[in-house]
């Protein structure tokens, strides 16, 4: 019990007071699927964020990285307001990244990706993620050694994968930002049960 303790309480002071929900689980993925057209269109636009790259390891999860990642996470929810794409630009579906400081779930996604691909994390461990909640919604997957974590706009708070109430319909592949694959389950990470 003493060792517990002890070992609660130096995760607590690695992590400060912003302590990440312990993941557990990963999306598997499955085989090819249909490209979600705002991304084949921004694809098209913006050729050097979909292509091939080297798949690392998922993230080791450290303060350090759960801070940056709140940091992303939370600027961006802040610096941009929730918009249409028919609002903004005339269309059903635009994927951008946001210069106006509006835009839809997938313009939030695209900046926090780009401020984390910039901070030096692999296109392999940010993965863009279509799910299903009340409606059809984007999110950013990190890929960490413990799970994966989930940035979304419609919260502040980063979670597991296995803490969300979505449904997850498909994701990027890992090895290619301009492909996507199903997501068929999950695994568990036994480490962290």
């Amino acid at each position: 019990m003493r060792l517990r303790i002890i070992m609660a309480g130096a995760f607590l002071l690695a992590f400060g007071a912003g302590v990440p929900a312990q993941a557990g689980q990963w999306s598997q993925a499955g085989g090819l699927t249909t490209i979600p057209y705002g991304h084949k269109d921004y694809c098209d636009r913006n050729p050097g964020d979909c292509k091939p790259h080297k798949v690392l390891p998922p993230l080791k999860m450290s303060a350090a990285l759960w801070k940056r990642l709140q940091n992303v996470n939370l600027s961006v929810n802040r610096a941009i307001k929730p918009k249409s794409d028919m609002e903004i630009y005339g269309k059903r579906d635009f994927w951008t990244t946001p210069a106006k400081g509006v835009g839809d779930c997938e313009d939030y996604v695209l900046l926090k990706r780009a401020k984390l691909l910039a901070a030096g994390i692999s296109p392999s461990q940010l993965l863009i993620t279509m799910v299903q909640g009340s409606e059809a919604h984007v999110v950013l997957t990190v890929r960490t050694g413990e799970g994966d974590y989930i940035l979304d706009n419609l919260r502040n708070e980063i979670l597991p994968v296995e803490k969300t109430s979505y449904r997850y319909i498909k994701i990027q592949a890992a090895h290619h930002a301009g492909l996507w694959v199903t997501i068929t389950g999950r695994s568990v990470n036994v480490a962290a049960k």
